[in-house]
Formats: C-alpha cells, sequence, structure tokens
C-alpha cells in the first residue's frame, strides 16, 4: 500500500514539473507586440517649414508691383515733389496733403499706391479726390501724384481735395473764380472739440441722480 502510494506521488511530482517545463517554452517562443509609437515613429512626415515655404512661393507678393509704382513715381517727378512746378498743400483736421499736378491721362497716386487701394474703394472719399478736376472738366487731362500723412483717410482725402484746387490755381489764374464758387478752397478748419473736466466728452455729461 506504501509502494502504491509513493508511486502515486512520485508520478504526480513528474507531471506537474512536465507540465511547468512544457509551459516556459511555449511563453519564450511568443514575440512580443512591437508598441505602435516606435511603427508611427518610423514613418517620414514632411515637414512643417517646407510646407509652408510652398505655399508661400504659391501665392504672388505684391511688394513686386508697389516698388514699380515707386519707381514709377520717381521718374516722373524728378527731385522730388518741393522741386515741381504745379504744386498744392491742402489740410484737413490733424492730415496735411501735398500734391503735384502733372499732364497726364487722370491717374491718382497716394503714398506710391494706387488712389482706390490706399483709399480702399470708398466712393465718398474718392469724389473727394477728383470733385475739383471734374468740376474743370480736367479729370483725363492730369495725373495726380500725393504725399499724405496725418490723420484718417477722411481727413487725408479731403486735405487731397484742397490741395488739388490750389495746385489748379496755379496752372491757371482763371480757375479761381469757378473753385471758389463751388467752395474748393476754403480750408475746412472744424476740428473735434476738446474734452472737457467733469464730463464724459466734450459737451456730454454723466446722469444726473439726485440722491
Amino acid at each position: 500500500m506504501a509502494l502504491t502510494v509513493s508511486s502515486l506521488a512520485s508520478s504526480l511530482f513528474s507531471l506537474s514539473f512536465s507540465s511547468q517545463v512544457s509551459h516556459k517554452p511555449t511563453a519564450l517562443a511568443l514575440p512580443r507586440p512591437k508598441p505602435l509609437a516606435v511603427s508611427l515613429a518610423s514613418r517620414p512626415s514632411p515637414p512643417l517649414a517646407v510646407a509652408a515655404a510652398a505655399a508661400a512661393a504659391a501665392t504672388p507678393s505684391p511688394e513686386p508691383a508697389a516698388a514699380d509704382l515707386r519707381r514709377y513715381v520717381k521718374s516722373r517727378l524728378p527731385g522730388g515733389f518741393a522741386a515741381q512746378s504745379i504744386f498744392g498743400t491742402g489740410r484737413r483736421k490733424c492730415a496735411i496733403a501735398r500734391v503735384v499736378l502733372q499732364e497726364g491721362t487722370g491717374k491718382v497716386i497716394i503714398n506710391y499706391r494706387d488712389a482706390k487701394e490706399y483709399l480702399q474703394g470708398n466712393p465718398l472719399w474718392l469724389q473727394y479726390v477728383k470733385i475739383p478736376l471734374v468740376s474743370l472738366g480736367y479729370e483725363t487731362s492730369y495725373d495726380v501724384f500725393v504725399k499724405a500723412h496725418g490723420g484718417g483717410l477722411s481727413g487725408q482725402a479731403q486735405a487731397i481735395s484742397l490741395g488739388i484746387a490750389r495746385a489748379l490755381v496755379k496752372v491757371s489764374e482763371d480757375h479761381r473764380t469757378p473753385l471758389r464758387k463751388e467752395g474748393l478752397l476754403t480750408r475746412d478748419a472744424r476740428v473735434v472739440e476738446r474734452k472737457k473736466v467733469g464730463l464724459k466728452k466734450a459737451r456730454k455729461a454723466p446722469q444726473f441722480s439726485k440722491r
């Protein structure tokens, strides 16, 4: 009986040992899966700088046109604005415009840019610029070259109008009467009224409270 129990115990021990030995190689034989980060990193990705450079090269830049316009103005005005004979200065609010007239086809160039582009296509501001020439019928007879600074676009447009009117008077003294009749030679002296102490603006007062 003792032999049978010992033989059974030895057979069970041998079976368990053989099962443990048989499991170990299967565990060692299974390959470990590679992490996804390694596989994604191995893929070549296009650099962002190259893509941005390609997009910038595809879009045309307006700088050459501006440079050409600047060269054109300098070729038409040798010696600068002050050296020209038909010259006028206009002012409105804080804006100052120096205007030169030359015989041409009706081009208007402001600060080395086309007038429509510079004045953002605003029809009222463009009308301010063209009124003196249209009133005398010279809208296609003179090219206008302007240097403007200070104030906003509205003030600059009205300053250009006064400068063109004054330059037209230098062309011929006969232009003074029709331009004066249209009010184009009068300097508009209106400016923003200054703020007062104790008020919100020039005249606007804070809300009254009785108590």
